[in-house]
């Protein structure tokens, strides 16, 4: 099939054209993701997404297509699987960073840390507690705290680690804190 007639086809809204384009460029576009560290599991949602997201644009009568649906495809599941890896990199460092703040639950470093979250005010006190004490995730905490969003509980408590942070290091040199 000709990629106008795809195109004609997606326009009518004939989803034989949607079954074309999965199976004839399976295997290209899910090794972007096996080629990158990722997953068959993976691979398979980011060429639904990326597959998704095409037909709807060419539904939309929006697309304007300088290339070949193949090389357009392609560009859709590099740049899905790149955000990806940015959410999947995000989260680890969550990870590393919560876990930072646990190893010091059985020292005096902890005791410091407590005490300066009770200086930060309630909401901060809050947040990080909540945050890397108890283990909640963002949308745990924007709907304990009444937040708009996630987005917005993720901002404050940027906002409030940064608080934290030039707090101990106004009390606290680098050598007697992290030693």
């Amino acid at each position: 099939m000709k990629d106008s007639e795809i195109l004609d086809k997606i326009a009518r809204g004939d989803e034989s054209a949607l079954d074309y384009l999965y199976k004839k460029y399976y295997r290209m576009m899910t090794n972007i993701v096996l080629k990158n560290n990722g997953t068959e599991d993976e691979a398979k949602d980011v060429y639904q997404e990326s597959l998704l997201a095409f037909w709807q644009k060419a539904a939309s009568g929006n697309l304007v297509l300088t290339s070949k649906i193949s090389t357009f495809l392609y560009s859709i599941c590099l740049n899905q699987w790149r955000k990806e890896l940015d959410r999947k990199s995000r989260l680890s460092n969550e990870a590393v960073d919560k876990e930072e703040y646990q190893t010091h639950e059985q020292n005096e470093k902890y005791k410091i840390v407590v005490q300066c979250i009770g200086e930060l005010g309630d909401t901060c006190k809050r947040i990080l507690t909540y945050y890397y004490f108890d283990g909640m995730n963002m949308a745990e905490i924007a709907e304990r705290m009444n937040f708009a969003n996630t987005d917005t509980a993720k901002t404050k408590k940027y906002k409030c680690k940064k608080k934290l942070d030039k707090l101990i290091k106004s009390r606290y040199s680098t050598a007697d804190f992290f030693d």
